[in-house]
């Protein structure tokens, strides 16, 4: 192989891993899959991945007794944690193939590549505001919420909405993102409790900020943990913690500065949500979500089909082996569909195992248990919420081990 031609192959794979990792690909996937790019082009690789560093040894492999003259490299590229972008995912994984089958040469793919990363929101910021009003209007549904309650947080995800847009185009709030939504929106719900009684503040806050709230980033780093990620896994549960800890901190002191202004906020009676209002907000959460994960739109119904699917069997599993244990029977049957959809479909699992998997992560329990534990106040009544957190956490891991043992993934992303 001529020193260009390696040159152009090594490019090739550090902008294909450093986008994924863009788009919020977990450790284990990237290399996984920059291992079998690799060798499909013909280069041997050592990837190393956490989330904010990424680093690449590629070589060409050639006999044993002509190892002074292979071709090596090493990079380094230091990177931000990326966020979850699923439609550019997709393409990714569209032009990888195009490239294995040879239907696209390497500078081709590399320009493609550019384009994909440059490419801007697929949705307009309209349709993005109404995800956002739609996802924290459907999880305080979930919470059994009255319809004061799933209102209100509607309204302020619009607030959330606008300080995320604003973040975009400001550093400052950018870096202080997270206890600064959570501060407003508690500020404001505590406005709210005034003229309304009926509205429980604590539920509102967490629904507005159900956004940031990083079960999900919780789930993926014992993902990465369980498949011997150690480095990655310990680091994505140090940030998720952080992340955690940030909105908490906001929260409280919202609440608290909102009381000094308005007066305490009393919660209100206990309200049952229909079961009919449930299912009603799973499909609103997860089409919001679908849009805020920039999912394709040709995409989005099957992103609903697997939350229906994870509600529906964590519902089930939850019936017959308590509210811990449910959350495996929901994990793997979303993998199960999400592996079907990859070998079907040919796209990447988690264009469907993402948005149903975000319904069963506990990341709101492990806010209402830091809650509890930090205030001695129950958000909601839930007995043996800290050990039921970790529960949970176990089994949504083992069910997504379990369904990838009984239905090999096709896809490595």
């Amino acid at each position: 192989m001529t020193q260009n031609a390696f040159d152009v192959k090594r490019r090739f794979i550090i902008k294909l891993g450093t986008a994924l990792h863009t788009f919020g690909t977990p450790a284990y996937r990237l290399e996984a899959h920059l291992r079998k790019v690799a060798s499909t082009i013909g280069l041997q690789g050592s990837f190393m991945v956490t989330p904010t560093m990424l680093t690449f040894v590629l070589w060409q492999p050639g006999p044993e007794e002509d190892d002074d003259n292979q071709q090596e490299s090493t990079h380094i590229v230091r990177v931000k944690p990326g966020e979850i972008d699923l439609g550019s995912l997709a393409r990714t994984n569209e032009l990888v193939e195009q490239v294995l089958q040879q239907e696209m040469n390497l500078p081709q793919a590399l320009a493609r590549l550019k384009e994909i990363q440059q490419k801007p929101n697929p949705y307009h910021q309209i349709w993005v505001a109404l995800a956002f009003v739609s996802s924290g209007g459907a999880f305080a549904m979930l919470m059994s919420s009255n319809w004061d309650t799933t209102l209100w947080a509607g309204v302020l995800s619009l607030v959330v909405y606008y300080l995320t847009a604003r973040a975009e185009r400001s550093r400052r709030i950018s870096e202080s993102l997270e206890p600064l939504v959570a501060i407003i929106t508690a500020f404001l719900a505590m406005a709210v409790a005034t003229f309304e009684p009926n509205v429980n503040v604590s539920v509102v806050v967490l629904s507005a900020i159900i956004i940031f709230i990083p079960g999900l980033s919780l789930t993926m780093a014992l993902s990465e943990l369980a498949s011997r990620e150690l480095v990655s896994g310990t680091a994505r549960i140090m940030d998720a913690s952080m992340v955690m800890f940030k909105l908490y901190f906001g929260a409280v002191l919202g609440m608290s500065l909102g009381a000094m202004a308005w007066g305490p906020a009393y919660p209100p009676e206990v309200f049952n949500m229909p079961i009919w209002g449930k299912w009603c907000a799973v499909m609103l959460l997860s089409s919001g979500l679908a849009v805020v994960f920039k999912v394709r739109k040709k995409d989005i119904i099957w992103g609903v089909i697997a939350g229906l699917l994870a509600f529906s069997a964590s519902s089930l599993g939850s019936h017959y082996l308590g509210e811990a244990l449910g959350p495996f029977v929901g994990a793997f049957a979303v993998g199960v569909y999400g592996n079907l959809y990859a070998s079907i479909r040919k796209s990447p699992t988690s264009v469907v195992l993402l948005p149903g998997i975000i319904l069963l992560v506990p990341g709101s329990k492990a806010y209402i248990s830091l809650n509890s534990m930090v205030l001695g106040e129950a958000i909601v009544n839930v007995p043996n919420l800290g050990s039921q957190t970790f529960l949970i956490f176990m089994s949504l891991v083992a069910g997504l081990v379990f369904a990838n043992v009984a239905i090999p993934p096709k896809s490595t992303l």
